[in-house]
């Protein structure tokens, strides 16, 4: 069974063709689980299950969920320091935080522009690279790759973000536990890879090296079309366009690398999106690892779905 996940606020997400379940430890040490049926938009609607079109939708489906379930975890947590202080969530607070939640998404985009597509084209404009296409977006591929090795260089420092990257490689270990068709216990996770070749991560870079590629044919090729170089603002746009044809095509070959790991061939193209999560996950002490379990348990069980 394929089965995916995600960290998030001292807890994990799991999900299974049919359930999606999030399960975080409370300040006291319990456990709270949220658990709830799913059908991915692609089984409901079949006729958009073709390739790439349909990577590119279970992408955006699953930030979606991914950003409701962050959501979810820091609520949790919110809601019991407020029943620690006497405090009764109200409507008004659930509906303030729905508002935060969507400013902070819209704010996030605006920085991911800014940060890993503006800066980087403009940058490689700096240098006088606008007339080749291919080495223009080689370098701002290079600056763009560099940026979010920073990125995730200065949040692993944070101490709350830290136990989010354990998590995260509690994640990868239970579902590593669950691959190899062993007991689901700590016993079997603990002694797991937190390394997966299915991670976000490594789609991450699959993103980045592909986007290098097409943006360098979709700018070799817009004077052609267009009749003119192309301006600052058309560059930043048309790179903004090919997105959801790059998150799609890398959606499915991170499907494959994951389907065919034991390929040695493909063992060593996998190999940098690897390397790359050392940087975003860490070892889960035993308390993750039962979260972690905790939450898979639940995504597999799908009779009070």
């Amino acid at each position: 069974m394929n089965v995916g996940g995600q960290a998030v606020i001292e807890g994990v997400m799991m999900r299974s063709p049919k359930v999606i379940a999030t399960a975080v430890r409370l300040p006291d040490g319990t456990i709270e689980l949220n658990k709830k049926p799913f059908v991915s938009f692609i089984n409901r609607h079949k006729y958009f299950n073709i390739p790439i079109l349909r990577g590119a939708i279970n992408f955006f489906e699953l930030l979606i969920i991914g950003l409701e379930t962050l959501n979810w975890s820091a609520d949790v947590q919110m809601r019991y320091e407020d029943e620690q202080e006497g405090k009764k969530a109200s409507k008004h607070k659930s509906f303030l935080n729905a508002i935060l939640l969507a400013g902070s998404m819209i704010l996030a985009l605006a920085i991911v522009i800014l940060v890993f597509f503006t800066i980087p084209i403009y940058v490689a404009t700096l240098l006088g690279l606008s007339k080749g296409a291919l080495l223009f977006n080689l370098v701002a591929g290079i600056i763009r790759l560099l940026l979010f090795l920073l990125y995730i260089l200065l949040i692993s420092k944070m101490p709350d973000i830290k136990r989010v990257f354990r998590y995260h490689g509690a994640e990868h270990m239970s579902i590593f536990a669950l691959e190899s068709s062993e007991t689901l216990n700590i016993e079997s996770a603990r002694n797991k890879s937190r390394f997966h070749p299915r991670c976000g991560t490594s789609f991450i870079l699959i993103v980045a090296l592909f986007s290098i590629f097409f943006f360098g044919i979709a700018d070799s090729a817009f004077p052609a079309v267009f009749g003119h170089m192309q301006s600052f603002p058309e560059r930043l746009a048309t790179h903004l366009s090919l997105l959801p044809v790059i998150a799609g095509l890398s959606y499915e070959i991170l499907k494959l690398s994951g389907k065919f790991r034991s390929n040695s061939i493909v063992k060593n193209l996998i190999l940098p999106g690897l390397w790359l999560q050392r940087l975003t996950t860490g070892q889960p002490d035993d308390d993750m690892l039962e979260v972690a379990l905790c939450a898979l348990k639940a995504a597999l069980d799908t009779e009070e779905a």
